[in-house]
């Protein structure tokens, strides 16, 4: 009935919408999401309480861990970040953006064998791309610093990258892009190679 349906629709409008019961459910939260648009905002606060409740939804979630990896290194909470690194590392040994990250927080931190370790993994299985070369150089000459005594630079990232942070085509993408997965040497965003400013492990 026209009549009915036009009553309807005005009471529709004047309630703001559907009934409960028609009412679609609320689309889900895209943490991940958030917290990628807030760190680059430098809002590190609330973006790791968004990588918070994303790793809540989704605790092996690599991209998740290796994102928050980054935006912990860049709040200066590297022993965190570590911690999330590792994390990532359990669930995929040949994650070379963790071990790019871990690497030079190990540098940092004066812990020289660990770096190396963590170099190495990250030189079996570099990613590729074009940003990616950088990021491998960056890894062979701290590690030939090592091995020869000889490392001079300050223990940190690549250019323009905050400690820890992981190679660029790595993490940064909440989705298997380029930028994302490229950088993984595999394919899919949160392998060795997701995104970040520089490599994101």
């Amino acid at each position: 009935d026209p009549a009915r349906s036009e009553r309807m629709s005005w009471w529709s409008r004047l309630t703001g919408g559907k009934s409960e019961s028609e009412a679609k459910p609320a689309a889900r939260v895209d943490y991940l999401s958030e917290a990628l648009a807030l760190e680059r905002q430098g809002d590190y606060d609330a973006a790791l309480t968004s990588y918070r409740l994303a790793l809540r939804d989704r605790p092996n979630d690599q991209r998740v861990l290796q994102n928050m990896a980054i935006a912990l290194s860049r709040a200066g909470q590297l022993d965190e970040a570590i911690r999330c690194y590792r994390r990532a590392l359990e669930l995929d040994p040949s994650l070379s953006g963790a071990h790019y990250g871990l690497a030079f927080l190990h540098l940092r931190r004066g812990e020289h064998e660990a770096a190396a370790t963590h170099l190495d993994g990250f030189l079996a299985r570099p990613p590729q791309g074009a940003d990616a070369e950088r990021y491998v150089r960056h890894a062979r000459a701290a590690l030939e610093g090592l091995q020869h005594g000889t490392l001079t630079a300050s223990p940190g990232d690549a250019p323009g990258d905050a400690p820890g942070d992981a190679p660029a085509g790595e993490l940064r993408d909440p989705t298997p892009s380029a930028r994302a997965a490229d950088f993984a040497g595999g394919g899919a965003a949160g392998s060795p190679g997701a995104h970040a400013p520089g490599p994101r492990g």
